[in-house]
């Protein structure tokens, strides 16, 4: 039985912030889970596509976000108890779903849990998702710890049953990726079938039925506003005159700072939880106790907005400071957080010794992997068309081909606008156009880019990278996977017939490890780019790392190089493969030797140069 199922009522686990959230639901009862991944999120769904089976539950990989929140709506229609999870930027694609949602309500419980990445690790770019609640109108629980990840799922699918509304869990990466001990409570029985009652004129939201569905969302928030007030999130911790709110993984740093600046006795601490519907009365009470207020949030200035405003209402005449001394950017940590309260409070701090890093230390930035096939394609797509091609790309481990020595991306805003992007471009510019985009993410968002290529006739060679997974969160299947563990099959979505519907004349496949075949294709591509319209070329070879987990294939050659560099130098260090390692000769000339523990064995650089043989493996 898996670890998630196991546990009796009061035992502690170890948990992983992700995990503890997969505990709160199954101790919720929940049916239904639907999710594209993206990190800080992506251990939820894959938790549970293991748990699937053992507990009876739908477990759904979306094509994107917005459809997993629209399934999982349907499922809470119906009276089943659902869950959809995201990262911050896909609640941006499911926001369309998820605003009219709020108007349309619920019959049982659903969570969306909205996973922050402040500091990008792993991101386009930096948001604060507390202000989607504030906008659809929907209450939001915030965690700091596991154990909160957990108690406040449970509490979500009862705020969202009591009032009929989906709620949102809004966590950051540290939440999501920390560990922390997790008392288990008891897993109940699943509901598995549900009943729809046809209800028209309140689930068909037209403007008629819209204007009075916004009228009672905003009675919703009026009785949610008392729930916020008296919420167990909602604590206050210290004595003292000065007062310091905070939110979610802030508390901890606050809680640390505190003990470390010997404040304790000084400081009152109001720690919300539930932070939407703000509760208005419980800080303005907090706001009589305390002379000046330090309000220390992640990002945005949502709580301190909101602690201003109740400030002026009650007539609170203290201090009241926030991003002045919060950085607005990036994640906080404790040393900043001291660093801020000691200014604001005015009490001695000395910073500790930062080592710096030698600025002559060679740097390590992330790299496609030894025998990826995207490495190969953009090899021979430069190789063919050149440096003056615009790029655009898409997001996935490709987007690693920015980096020296391929330098093969140009523009990137979202997932699917490498398509959109590309087609704006052809319009309004000589040169050719040539965009890459992932499997999973053509799935995702690449297809209407495409409709829209071919409708209005851009000229673009769109290129598909089909590696058969969704490769850089952790090899979660899609529509178009041709990789089990039974073997290879035929997907359910065929990716060629699918191009092919949308309109495309000119598609070509290609294996990329086939490096000559790759650029014969190409060349008669190119041509094709001449002559107009929209080419697209699918280039399918599986990932290697997904390839050997699924199908349990052992690596058997590796390369080595058997002789001088000759010609093929410049050809080699285009490549830039991961496992080359670059020295001098006698003679002083730049040649390349092969670190057979990096060496993935896909035999590219064996097309490129005579001189590298192949080996067998040493088992």
């Amino acid at each position: 039985m898996h670890d998630l199922l196991c546990g009796t009522q009061g035992e502690t686990r170890f948990l992983l912030g992700n995990e503890a959230i997969i505990r709160g639901a199954l101790e919720s009862g929940v049916r239904y889970v639907a999710a594209y991944p993206g990190t800080p999120s992506s251990e939820i769904i894959d938790g549970f596509a293991v748990l699937g089976q053992q507990i009876g539950a739908e477990v759904e990989y979306s094509v994107n976000e917005k459809v997993s929140v629209e399934s999982a709506s349907a499922a809470a229609q119906c009276g089943v108890r659902s869950l959809a999870a995201m990262k911050h930027v896909g609640l941006n694609v499911a926001s369309d779903a998820f605003m009219t949602l709020a108007y349309v309500g619920v019959k049982a419980g659903m969570v969306v849990v909205s996973a922050d990445d402040p500091s990008l690790h792993s991101s386009q770019n930096e948001q604060d998702n507390r202000y989607y609640a504030k906008m659809a109108g929907v209450p939001m629980l915030e965690p700091a710890t596991p154990q909160e990840a957990k108690d406040m799922v449970l509490a979500g699918y009862e705020l969202s049953e009591k009032y009929g509304i989906p709620v949102l869990l809004r966590t950051t990466t540290r939440v999501n990726h920390c560990r922390g001990p997790v008392t288990m409570g008891k897993l109940v029985e699943r509901k598995l079938e549900g009943t729809f009652a046809k209800d028209p004129f309140n689930l068909v939201v037209v403007p008629m039925v819209g204007r009075k569905l916004h009228l009672r969302l905003l009675e919703k928030l009026d009785q949610l506003k008392e729930a916020s007030e008296t919420s167990p999130f909602n604590t206050e911790e210290g004595v003292g005159s000065w007062g310091i709110v905070t939110s979610g993984v802030s508390t901890l740093y606050v809680q640390d700072a505190v003990r470390e600046l010997g404040i304790k006795d000084r400081v009152r601490h109001l720690k919300l939880g539930m932070t939407h519907p703000f509760p208005e009365g419980l800080v303005a009470e907090f706001l009589g106790r305390v002379e000046a207020v330090l309000v220390v949030e992640e990002l945005e200035p949502f709580l301190e907005e909101a602690v201003r405003v109740v400030a002026q209402k009650c007539g609170f005449h203290g201090k009241i400071a926030g991003k002045e001394y919060i950085p607005r950017a990036f994640e906080l940590d404790t040393v900043k957080v001291k660093e801020a309260m000691a200014r604001f409070f005015e009490v001695t701090y000395r910073a500790p010794q930062v080592f710096v890093v030698p600025q002559d230390l060679p740097a390590r930035p992330p790299n496609l992997c030894p025998g990826c096939p995207h490495r190969a394609t953009f090899f021979s797509v430069k190789k063919v068309f050149g440096s003056e091609v615009v790029y655009p790309t898409d997001i996935g481990c490709y987007t690693l081909g920015l980096l020296p020595p391929l330098q093969m991306a140009d523009i990137l805003i979202c997932m699917g606008s490498s398509v959109s992007t590309a087609g704006g471009f052809s319009r309004v510019l000589h040169q050719p156009v040539i965009a890459f985009i992932g499997d999973s993410t053509f799935f995702h968002s690449g297809i209407t880019g495409l409709i829209n290529a071919v409708s209005h006739d851009r000229n673009l060679l769109l290129v598909i990278l089909d590696n058969g997974t969704t490769a850089m969160t952790g090899h979660q299947p899609h529509p178009g996977v041709w990789l089990t563990k039974e073997g290879r099959r035929q997907s359910k979505v065929d990716l060629e017939t699918l191009v092919r519907g949308c309109g495309v004349q000119k598609l070509a496949v290609v294996n990329p490890l086939n490096v000559k075949k790759t650029q014969q294709v190409l060349q008669e591509m190119k041509a094709g780019l001449k002559a107009g319209g929209v080419s697209v070329l699918i280039s399918r070879s599986p990932c290697p790392l997904y390839e050997r987990r699924m199908l349990g294939i052992k690596q058997k050659v590796v390369f080595q190089v058997t002789g001088n560099c000759g010609p093929c130098r410049e050809d080699l260090a285009q490549l830039g493969c991961s496992a080359f390692v670059w020295s001098r000769n006698e003679a002083g000339e730049t040649c390349v030797q092969i670190n057979e523990v990096l060496c993935g064995g896909c035999g590219v650089c064996a097309q490129l140069c005579e001189a590298i043989k192949p080996k067998k493996m040493v088992v």
